[in-house]
């Protein structure tokens, strides 16, 4: 065994990916039982380790010696074997602050609301006291401070960490709090780094706050390791670089605009040269309900919008897609949330005159599409992250959504 991660369930971690950009190591997964992992820290046949809940203080009556952030935390998460002693530090807080100022959120001076009193807390305990936090309140179901009593104590809050599961894949899109009850936030950090956008980011997001998801302390916390384990200096730009391959591999590809412009053509074109599984949602709506245009016969549009929303829940949540989805699927703001959590978002624009009309309810003349434009083109704007003209070759078309993509995945 050279490095690797220590857990009880391990399930699909992101750690070996960002551990290959930041050295020529052999780094593997090793989920455990707490009997076997006290084997394994008895024989001391490993170079270095991270480690994961639910062992994080489980290893500490092994080790040899412990750095000061471990006795400040009270738990580790990186081990290294120095010629047989084991040596125990954690880089959870080195890589929480780090997460910060990528994001540009600063503590000091600030009354910042911590959710949650679990390990995470604890290691954003720990930055508040070392950035000089004017105030810490940590919030749990059962602690000084409970989620009932802090909007009426505490709206004063100036920064806000997520420091619990809510919100997190499968659960997606639920909130701990309501942020319009914070009306002096200086910044949104969350922990959780499945969805890409939790519903507390998408909320700052929209408020236009600093902010920042928890696959920024993933992979920082992975770079201050990595150093540990290598003994030498990484560049810090190293870091960006991991951040974007494990974005690039997770994020889906949305692909939004008017019926009839385009979108499943050059969606199942995009997917074959990303080497990716694509989705057309109204061809999963007809799965289970029949052909869109029987629907709007024979129910209306008002329960198309109901099962098109339904299918947007199941797929947003869902990593690693290119996904075409239906010309109203903007109307909703619950849908623009469900695709735009785990996805880049695409507007594919194509004049009025040159839209396929065949099989589309709504598309019935020139007057109505072009009235129907006239309402959803602020709304495609508002949900894009870039913007395709498919007036070209689809080759083109193609190229520029796989450029548009990597760039915005990447930011």
């Amino acid at each position: 065994m050279e490095y690797g991660l220590l857990g009880a369930k391990l399930g699909h971690s992101y750690s070996p990916r960002i551990h290959r950009v930041f050295g020529d190591y052999d780094y593997q997964l090793y989920p455990v039982t707490e009997e076997e992992l006290r084997g394994l820290l008895r024989r001391r046949d490993f170079r270095g380790l991270n480690v994961t809940i639910p062992y994080k203080q489980t290893v500490l009556p092994y080790c040899d010696e412990i750095s000061d952030t471990v006795r400040l935390i009270g738990s580790a998460n990186t081990l290294i074997n120095r010629e047989g002693k084991i040596y125990a530090d954690n880089t959870d807080l080195p890589g929480f602050l780090t997460m910060l100022r990528w994001a540009g959120i600063s503590l000091r001076g600030k009354k910042t609301v911590i959710l949650g009193s679990g390990g995470t807390s604890l290691t954003a305990q720990a930055a508040c006291r070392q950035e000089n936090a004017r105030e810490t309140v940590v919030v749990s179901r059962s602690g000084p401070v409970t989620y009932e009593t802090l909007t009426r104590d505490h709206a004063d809050a100036e920064v806000i960490i997520n420091a619990t599961p809510v919100g997190m894949y499968p659960n997606n899109l639920q909130s701990p709090v309501d942020l319009s009850a914070f009306p002096h936030l200086t910044g949104v950090a969350d922990v959780i780094y499945n969805p890409a956008r939790t519903a507390l980011i998408l909320d700052a997001e929209e408020r236009g706050l600093p902010h920042t998801d928890g696959l920024h302390m993933l992979v920082a916390q992975a770079w201050h390791a990595a150093r540990l384990f290598l003994n030498a200096e990484i560049p810090e730009k190293k870091l960006a670089q991991a951040y974007r391959a494990v974005r690039w591999d997770t994020l889906n590809l949305i692909l939004i605009g008017m019926p009839g412009c385009g979108k499943s053509t050059l969606g199942k074109q995009t997917a074959q040269a990303l080497g990716r599984q694509f989705v057309d949602l109204d061809a999963e709506i007809e799965k289970t309900a029949g052909p869109i245009p029987d629907i709007f016969a024979r129910q209306g549009e008002a329960a198309f919008r109901d099962l098109e929303s339904q299918v947007i829940r199941q797929f947003g949540k869902e990593s690693g897609l290119v996904i075409a989805t239906g010309g109203g699927a903007i109307l909703r703001r619950e849908n623009v949330r469900a695709l735009r959590q785990n996805g880049v978002v695409a507007w594919i624009q194509r004049p009025i005159e040159y839209l396929s009309r065949k099989g589309r309810p709504l598309s019935t003349d020139d007057g109505a599409l072009r009235r129907m434009a006239e309402t959803r083109t602020p709304l495609y704007q508002a949900a894009a992250d870039f913007t395709v003209c498919n007036t070209g070759t689809r080759g083109a078309a193609v190229h520029i959504l796989r450029e548009g993509f990597y760039e915005a995945a990447g930011s």
